[in-house]
């Protein structure tokens, strides 16, 4: 798992059909990298999140055909 902070929102009008109603997020990690993450728990910019990547990513999303590589797992409350 990864730890990173929720810092935009991504919005997409055309998309592969297995990727509709989605809600995808930008995290920034600790080494100032970020990516889009695929969320799962409604996760709001300024939350610092748990992230999953890889095939667990689409298990845990119920998306194993899915071109999904990271999904939001977890808002962390302290830590």
């Amino acid at each position: 798992m990864i730890i990173g902070k929720v810092i935009g929102s991504v919005w997409s009008t055309r998309k592969a059909d297995n990727l509709g109603g989605l809600k995808f997020m930008i995290v920034e990690l600790n080494d100032k990298t970020s990516l889009v993450a695929c969320d799962g728990v409604g996760a709001g910019v300024g939350d610092k999140v748990l992230i999953t990547c890889g095939s667990s990513a689409r298990k845990l999303m119920d998306l194993e055909d899915a071109p999904v590589d990271a999904a939001i797992i977890g808002i962390i409350d302290e830590g």
